[in-house]
């Protein structure tokens, strides 16, 4: 029978413990840290949910910042990852339960106050991350019901940034750089080409998946085959694309510090091209 070695009881339902081979671990289930003490044991069989905190530093972030929540919002909160790992159906960094407890347990109180914060990138995580957005719509309608408050889409956008970082193992404060370097090129684009994209429309999400690809190339350094014989074709034919693809370039290198290949301007003028033939 699995039994860990109870460390210390956070409240009457999460206890810190070690397992057999003195790996810390949280453990969460109904009552079981009540009347509990430093060094009595327990057995697998009476937790609900484990997890493991590998990092030294993110166990004690984590156990600072459930040591402050109320019994029934950490109890939403920790079924809110449990949900995400369900559907997910693939590793998360572990680090999520310190990022998206920390990220909702904010958001709630923010909208208890009545204070709401815009999310400036609600159409592209959308349209970038289908998938994480649909889980992080479930995690919403959750949260809102479990502790009666109205979290707004907007949250729904920042769930699915988190959840996508703990599957990619990537920074959220990263993915949030990109995604408003993508609605700033967006926003080039609408403007030299005097035209209005349909933020719904199948152009637009092919328009920042290309541009969201083109920016990962970028950071891990990757070079793309450029066809040669369409470039000059490019450069005739389709002259306010090609400079308006540079220009979208150089900000992409000032930005992200990297080196950029010419085949880039190649694909990304396609796309404009595409985009303004039909706004014609």
């Amino acid at each position: 029978m699995k039994t860990y070695l109870i460390k210390k009881a956070l409240n009457n339902n999460v206890l810190i413990a070690t397992d057999v081979n003195g790996n810390e671990v949280v453990l969460i289930g109904r009552g079981i840290g009540f009347g509990k003490k430093s060094g009595e044991s327990i057995i697998r069989e009476e937790v609900e949910k484990l997890f493991v905190l590998n990092d030294p530093e993110e166990q004690e972030q984590y156990k600072q910042l459930i040591s402050t929540l109320d019994e029934k919002t950490l109890k939403v909160l920790i079924s809110a990852v449990e949900i995400i790992r369900e559907r997910a159906g693939m590793p998360l960094n572990e680090h999520i339960h310190i990022a998206l407890t920390d990220h909702l347990f904010f958001a709630v109180n923010r909208m208890r106050r009545g204070m709401v914060i815009r999310n400036p990138f609600l159409l592209e995580t959308k349209a970038l991350y289908p998938d994480e957005y649909k889980i992080a719509a479930k995690v919403t309608a959750m949260v809102n019901e479990q502790l009666s408050v109205a979290l707004p889409e907007g949250e729904i956008g920042f769930i699915a940034l988190h959840i996508h970082s703990a599957l990619v193992n990537k920074n959220v404060r990263e993915l949030t750089r990109h995604s408003d370097l993508i609605v700033r090129l967006v926003t080039m684009i609408e403007e030299q080409l005097d035209i209005i994209i349909d933020k719904t429309s199948i152009d637009y999400i092919r328009l920042i998946r290309h541009l969201r690809f083109a920016i990962e190339r970028v950071v891990r350094g990757d070079k793309i085959a450029e066809p040669e014989k369409i470039t000059g074709l490019l450069k005739n034919e389709y002259p306010i694309c090609y400079n308006l693809a540079w220009k979208l370039i150089k900000v992409m290198q000032q930005t992200l510090q990297k080196e950029i290949y010419e085949a880039e301007a190649v694909y990304l003028t396609l796309h404009l091209q595409r985009i303004q033939a039909k706004m014609e």
